[in-house]
């Protein structure tokens, strides 16, 4: 049975409660101890889902990881995380857990141990500890890059993400992978990323990719980046604050370009694409996203703008659940009965709104505005 023995509470704040804590665990599959590093959010609560990020060469990627995730979860551009990195530069020791044989291009020995470890071991441990959402994901460089891999040929990929920077490829790899992704229906989100040189590997990673974007799969969210400056060594602090944003696209606030590209071009409802984004959310993320005030007035605008009454009044629904006492929802469904023809029950409901906290660029004297104009057009 396995164990977990910490012996260095190294912690780093960040915030009033985020910690790195670096431990010993102690691994029944690998028979040895292995030196482990955890990321917990500064506002870390049992009440929220956090996605799980598995960083290999610990030593290397751990902070970058950390750092970027950190970023953009302050800006709402990715989920806070749970982020654990296993250390590997010791003796050696990546090449032993992610080493393959040169003939068949399978883990060795020691890398099936490996990969029993993460996936028996490790992820369960955080699993059990700490409430994690369903959404997973693996970053890799170089031959642990390669290793990650090995998981999409599971019945279920134990990720659903995958961040392989520099790939030292696996013989066959640039064909099994692309084979393998085609066959695969789940969502699965993979980010390649690699240096401008020239390197042993760069021709095979290349024809990997044109492969694996030929697929044209829905399921399969594929993203290529080749950063032209950067060496096999610097690549590494180059890529994985773009692969993040790539991931995690549809989990930030509606912007310009998806409001006019998206929502005012779509022809159903105006709703519905608020309604299917949260949804979308928490299907893949496995935790309901509290819904942006940023989206809630992109909806609200275009409402206007398509004159998409029942939109707005579902919207109008929404804000009365998401934001209770204040005016949102009561404001929006005020104008929904204007907009109606509907005077008498536009006027009670402005009323309504007047009664409730401002918020945004709704104050009292506008829901007042609104009750004058209906009473003097109307001589209520």
């Amino acid at each position: 049975m396995k164990r977990l023995t910490a012996v260095i509470a190294l912690l780093l704040c960040f915030g009033a409660n985020a910690q790195v804590t670096k431990e010993i665990f102690e691994s029944y599959k690998l028979q040895e101890k292995r030196d482990v590093r955890y990321y917990i959010p500064e506002n870390y609560t049992d009440e929220k889902k956090y996605p799980l990020i598995v960083v290999l060469d610990a030593e290397y990627l751990f902070d970058n990881v950390v750092a970027n995730a950190k970023f953009y979860s302050k800006f709402s551009g990715m989920p806070e995380s749970i982020i654990v990195g296993v250390e590997q530069g010791k003796n050696g020791l990546r090449f032993n857990d992610c080493g393959f044989d040169e003939a068949t291009g399978l883990p060795t020995d020691k890398g099936k141990s490996f990969f029993e470890f993460l996936g028996m071991e490790l992820i369960p441990y955080m699993d059990s500890n700490y409430s994690t959402a369903p959404f997973k994901m693996f970053v890799g460089y170089d031959i642990t890059a390669n290793f990650g891999n090995f998981y999409l040929f599971k019945d279920d990929s134990l990720f659903n993400a995958y961040i392989s920077i520099s790939p030292t490829l696996a013989p066959e790899m640039e064909n099994r992978l692309p084979s393998r992704l085609a066959a695969i229906n789940n969502k699965i989100f993979y980010s390649l990323i690699v240096e401008g040189e020239n390197s042993t590997d760069k021709n095979r990673i290349m024809a990997m990719n044109q492969s694996i974007k030929d697929l044209n799969k829905e399921s399969l969210h594929y993203f290529f980046d080749v950063y032209d400056s950067a060496d096999h060594t610097s690549v590494v602090t180059y890529g994985i604050g773009k692969a993040l944003d790539n991931i995690f696209n549809m989990f930030k606030p509606i912007n310009k370009k998806e409001y006019k590209e998206k929502i005012l071009t779509s022809e159903e409802p105006v709703y519905k694409y608020l309604e299917d984004k949260y949804a979308m959310i928490a299907d893949l993320f496995g935790f309901k996203k509290s819904v942006e005030l940023n989206d809630v007035m992109a909806i609200y605008a275009a409402c206007r703008k398509k004159e998409d009454l029942a939109s707005l009044l579902d919207l109008a629904e929404l804000c009365k659940k998401e934001f209770p006492g204040t005016m949102l929802g009561f404001y929006f469904e005020g104008e929904h009965y204007e907009q109606k023809g509907e005077p008498k029950k536009a006027l009670r409901t402005f009323e309504k709104a007047f009664g409730m906290e401002e918020i945004d660029f709704l104050t009292k004297d506008m829901a007042l505005e609104k009750m004058d104009a209906l009473k003097a057009d109307f001589g209520y």
